[in-house]
């Protein structure tokens, strides 16, 4: 079908909900045009709003309709092109793909409080609370349960990319980023293989070149005499 989507994000190295819904339409080559809204700004709640009716990115834009949550979105992209495997095309691995997305759409506030989205800089390990913890523990357990019950097929967590994959990838950066350890959360190897995979893919690579632009140029803006 010939959509013309706007994707509205905001900045690529904080925006961990922005990044699911790019990932998604990136890597399944669906076009469409992309409006950055920097974050952490006196105008950017104001400049959010005139896109998005909940004040929050992303948003897509399509015609004179908007949509304003990323699982929303996956579930608009599946239902415009059924051509493009959005979810799982097994009825049993799709009840999983999208069971394991909601959770991760409703769930693990501690771990994004406390390991919040820095795609471009390495951290080190925070001091994290048990509740953090108990978050990382409950990944590397999905992660494992779908690569060894569904992943066969491929490297991702129903075989092929789907949008199960695209829910993950912030979660992937910051274990990255922040140097997690998954041995110590009960990995055997799978749930780091994965982690990997994603942060590999060429899209999550271009993802991040474009976040390090951004910083760059903002640190020269910053340092600019006036």
């Amino acid at each position: 079908m010939g959509e013309n989507y706007e994707l509205v994000i905001g900045d690529k190295n904080y925006s961990s909900w922005s990044l699911r819904p790019w990932l998604a339409m990136t890597a399944f080559g669906i076009p469409f045009t992309e409006t950055l809204v920097r974050l952490r700004r006196p105008g950017s709640q104001a400049e959010i709003s005139r896109h998005s009716p909940s004040g929050k990115v992303p948003a897509l834009k399509l015609g004179g309709l908007v949509i304003w949550d990323s699982l929303a979105i996956m579930e608009l992209l599946a239902e415009h092109h059924p051509n493009i495997p959005v979810w799982p095309s097994d009825r049993s691995a799709r009840a999983v793909a999208r069971s394991v997305s909601a959770e991760m759409h409703s769930s693990f506030s501690a771990l994004r409080a406390q390991f919040p989205m820095n795609f471009v800089n390495r951290r080190g390990f925070p001091d994290a609370d048990g509740e953090a913890l108990d978050d990382i523990r409950r990944i590397v357990a999905i992660w494992t349960s779908c690569r060894r019950d569904f992943g066969g097929g491929g490297a991702f967590l129903f075989g092929d990319f789907s949008a199960a994959d695209a829910m993950y990838a912030p979660v992937a950066s910051r274990f990255h980023s922040y140097e997690v350890n998954l041995d110590q959360f009960g990995d055997d190897g799978t749930a780091a293989r994965y982690r990997d995979t994603l942060m590999a893919m060429p899209e999550m690579r271009a993802w991040g070149e474009a976040a390090r632009a951004d910083l760059l140029a903002a640190a020269h803006k910053s340092a600019a005499p006036r």
